[in-house]
């Protein structure tokens, strides 16, 4: 995987594309931060490219909740205490 800036991409878009081609993916930077990810699409499946996109973002979330979950205990918690916490939750909100 090639990592490119923005700037390439601001500046010398022909290149980026060319590269594309080449690469199938690439990772683009800010301050050699990754900030974006640029995948070719064909136009005739670009509803089921964005459904896999969205799909693998809403797992890497919920692998992530789950993990933070587990660090801190609370996959432990019965269905009461999540309830308790749920309406505390709410009472606090409402305030």
């Amino acid at each position: 995987m090639e990592f490119i800036g923005a700037r390439m991409l601001r500046l010398k878009p022909g290149d980026v594309w060319k590269k594309l081609r080449a690469e199938k993916e690439l990772v683009i930077t800010t301050n050699g931060k990754p900030v974006g990810l640029l995948m070719p699409v064909d136009a005739s499946h670009l509803e089921e490219s964005l459904l896999a996109v969205r799909r693998a973002k809403a797992e890497l979330a919920v692998t992530k909740l789950r993990r933070v979950s587990a660090s801190g205990g609370l996959d432990r918690l019965s269905d009461h205490d999540i309830a308790e916490e749920i309406r505390a939750a709410r009472k606090a909100r409402l305030r």
